[in-house]
Protein backbone atom coordinates (compact mmCIF):
# COMPACT_ATOMS: atom_id res chain seq x y z
CA UNK A 1 0.00 0.00 0.00
CA UNK A 2 2.80 2.42 0.90
CA UNK A 3 4.57 1.82 -2.40
CA UNK A 4 1.40 2.18 -4.49
CA UNK A 5 0.35 5.39 -2.73
CA UNK A 6 3.89 6.74 -3.07
CA UNK A 7 3.97 6.06 -6.80
CA UNK A 8 0.51 7.54 -7.32
CA UNK A 9 1.36 10.69 -5.35
CA UNK A 10 4.64 11.11 -7.23
CA UNK A 11 2.81 10.69 -10.55
CA UNK A 12 0.37 13.46 -9.63
CA UNK A 13 3.24 15.69 -8.53
CA UNK A 14 4.99 14.91 -11.82
CA UNK A 15 1.91 15.93 -13.81
CA UNK A 16 1.49 19.05 -11.67
CA UNK A 17 5.06 20.21 -12.00
CA UNK A 18 4.95 19.68 -15.78
CA UNK A 19 1.71 21.66 -15.98
CA UNK A 20 3.26 24.48 -13.95
CA UNK A 21 6.32 24.69 -16.19
CA UNK A 22 4.20 24.61 -19.35
CA UNK A 23 1.89 27.32 -18.02
CA UNK A 24 4.79 29.63 -17.21
CA UNK A 25 6.30 28.94 -20.64
CA UNK A 26 2.96 29.84 -22.27
CA UNK A 27 3.03 33.40 -20.91
CA UNK A 28 6.71 34.23 -20.48
CA UNK A 29 7.16 35.90 -23.88
CA UNK A 30 4.37 38.37 -23.10
CA UNK A 31 5.55 39.49 -19.64
CA UNK A 32 6.41 43.17 -19.59
CA UNK A 33 7.55 43.75 -16.01
CA UNK A 34 11.06 42.64 -15.12
CA UNK A 35 10.01 41.79 -11.58
CA UNK A 36 7.07 39.63 -12.72
CA UNK A 37 9.38 37.91 -15.21
CA UNK A 38 11.79 37.22 -12.33
CA UNK A 39 9.05 35.75 -10.11
CA UNK A 40 7.93 33.46 -12.92
CA UNK A 41 11.47 32.50 -13.89
CA UNK A 42 12.42 31.67 -10.29
CA UNK A 43 9.25 29.61 -9.85
CA UNK A 44 9.91 27.78 -13.13
CA UNK A 45 13.46 26.95 -12.04
CA UNK A 46 12.22 25.62 -8.71
CA UNK A 47 9.64 23.50 -10.56
CA UNK A 48 12.43 22.08 -12.71
CA UNK A 49 14.46 21.18 -9.61
CA UNK A 50 11.46 19.43 -8.07
CA UNK A 51 10.84 17.66 -11.37
CA UNK A 52 14.35 16.20 -11.22
CA UNK A 53 13.74 14.92 -7.69
CA UNK A 54 10.41 13.41 -8.73
CA UNK A 55 11.97 11.75 -11.79
CA UNK A 56 14.72 10.21 -9.65
CA UNK A 57 12.23 8.79 -7.17
CA UNK A 58 9.97 7.47 -9.93
CA UNK A 59 12.95 5.80 -11.60
CA UNK A 60 13.62 3.99 -8.30
CA UNK A 61 10.11 2.52 -8.63
CA UNK A 62 10.60 1.81 -12.38
CA UNK A 63 7.81 4.24 -13.20
CA UNK A 64 7.71 6.70 -16.10
CA UNK A 65 5.65 9.33 -14.29
CA UNK A 66 2.61 11.07 -15.64
CA UNK A 67 1.94 13.83 -18.11
CA UNK A 68 -0.73 16.40 -17.37
CA UNK A 69 -4.26 15.42 -18.32
CA UNK A 70 -4.55 16.31 -22.03
CA UNK A 71 -8.01 17.79 -21.56
CA UNK A 72 -6.89 19.95 -18.63
CA UNK A 73 -3.78 21.02 -20.53
CA UNK A 74 -5.82 21.81 -23.64
CA UNK A 75 -8.36 23.82 -21.65
CA UNK A 76 -5.56 25.73 -19.93
CA UNK A 77 -3.89 26.51 -23.24
CA UNK A 78 -7.20 27.64 -24.77
CA UNK A 79 -8.00 29.87 -21.78
CA UNK A 80 -4.52 31.40 -21.89
CA UNK A 81 -4.68 31.97 -25.64
CA UNK A 82 -8.13 33.53 -25.44
CA UNK A 83 -7.37 35.83 -22.53
CA UNK A 84 -4.01 36.87 -23.95
CA UNK A 85 -5.60 37.63 -27.33
CA UNK A 86 -8.00 39.98 -25.55
CA UNK A 87 -5.42 41.65 -23.29
CA UNK A 88 -1.67 40.97 -23.24
CA UNK A 89 -1.07 42.73 -19.95
CA UNK A 90 0.85 41.66 -16.87
CA UNK A 91 -2.48 41.84 -15.05
CA UNK A 92 -3.91 39.16 -17.34
CA UNK A 93 -0.81 37.03 -16.88
CA UNK A 94 -1.00 37.37 -13.09
CA UNK A 95 -4.68 36.46 -13.20
CA UNK A 96 -4.04 33.35 -15.31
CA UNK A 97 -1.10 32.27 -13.17
CA UNK A 98 -3.03 32.80 -9.93
CA UNK A 99 -5.92 30.68 -11.23
CA UNK A 100 -3.46 27.97 -12.24
CA UNK A 101 -1.69 28.06 -8.88
CA UNK A 102 -4.99 27.82 -7.03
CA UNK A 103 -6.09 24.83 -9.11
CA UNK A 104 -2.72 23.17 -8.55
CA UNK A 105 -2.86 23.72 -4.79
CA UNK A 106 -6.38 22.30 -4.65
CA UNK A 107 -5.50 19.21 -6.70
CA UNK A 108 -2.25 18.51 -4.89
CA UNK A 109 -3.88 18.81 -1.48
CA UNK A 110 -6.57 16.39 -2.65
CA UNK A 111 -3.94 13.87 -3.72
CA UNK A 112 -1.95 14.39 -0.53
CA UNK A 113 -5.06 13.45 1.45
CA UNK A 114 -6.04 10.63 -0.91
CA UNK A 115 -2.65 8.91 -0.83
CA UNK A 116 -2.09 9.15 2.90
CA UNK A 117 -0.01 5.94 3.00
CA UNK A 118 2.60 7.49 0.67
CA UNK A 119 6.18 7.78 1.87
CA UNK A 120 7.19 10.83 3.87
CA UNK A 121 9.66 11.79 1.14
CA UNK A 122 6.94 11.87 -1.53
CA UNK A 123 4.62 13.80 0.81
CA UNK A 124 7.42 16.30 1.43
CA UNK A 125 7.87 16.83 -2.31
CA UNK A 126 4.13 17.34 -2.71
CA UNK A 127 4.08 19.87 0.14
CA UNK A 128 7.04 21.71 -1.36
CA UNK A 129 5.24 21.90 -4.69
CA UNK A 130 2.11 23.19 -2.95
CA UNK A 131 4.21 25.82 -1.17
CA UNK A 132 5.77 26.90 -4.48
CA UNK A 133 2.34 27.39 -6.01
CA UNK A 134 1.03 29.27 -2.97
CA UNK A 135 4.11 31.50 -2.86
CA UNK A 136 3.86 32.44 -6.53
CA UNK A 137 0.19 33.35 -6.13
CA UNK A 138 1.09 35.63 -3.22
CA UNK A 139 4.18 37.10 -4.92
CA UNK A 140 2.26 38.19 -8.03
CA UNK A 141 -0.78 39.69 -6.28
CA UNK A 142 0.53 43.21 -6.93
CA UNK A 143 0.06 42.61 -10.65
CA UNK A 144 -3.63 41.71 -10.41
Amino acid sequence: MIEQDTIRLLRECDAGVKMGIASIDDVMDDVKSDSLRQYLSNCRNEHIELSKEIDTLLENYQDDGKDPNPIAKGMSTMKTSFKMAMDKSDETIADLMTDGCNMGVKSLNKYLNQYEAASEKSKDICKRLINLEEKLAVDIRDYL
